[in-house]
């Protein structure tokens, strides 16, 4: 399972609000090869769900994710951070060996 924090909830809104978008556009959430830990992480809207799609649920947001990323990710919360040590998303992912300075990759 995917979760979020509170703080990505509030942002995930202000965002959709923002870019106009509704509640049919669900996050998505995969991993990608690359980065300087060799796996990362891949955020964007998408109001279409794939067959090979798992759906979560947590807030009352959507979480999308691809059954290849679910093997990175399960377990992993998407947080929003706003303070003097950068903002932005980011993920706490317990199955991550290894994490890269800015938070965006990650190796097992």
């Amino acid at each position: 399972m995917v979760t979020i924090s509170e703080q990505a909830k509030t942002k995930i809104e202000e965002l959709r609000k923002q870019d106009d978008l509704n509640q049919n556009h669900h996050i998505r959430v995969a991993v990608k090869g690359g980065g300087c830990s060799g796996l990362m992480y891949d955020l964007e809207f998408d109001a279409s769900i794939g067959d090979s799609d798992q759906v979560f649920e947590d807030k009352e947001i959507k979480i999308l994710v691809d059954k290849k990323s679910l093997l990175y990710l399960v377990g992993t919360q998407l947080d929003f951070t706003d303070g003097l040590n950068g903002k932005g998303f980011h993920f706490v992912n317990p199955n991550a060996s290894r994490t890269c300075g800015c938070g965006e990759s990650f190796a097992v």
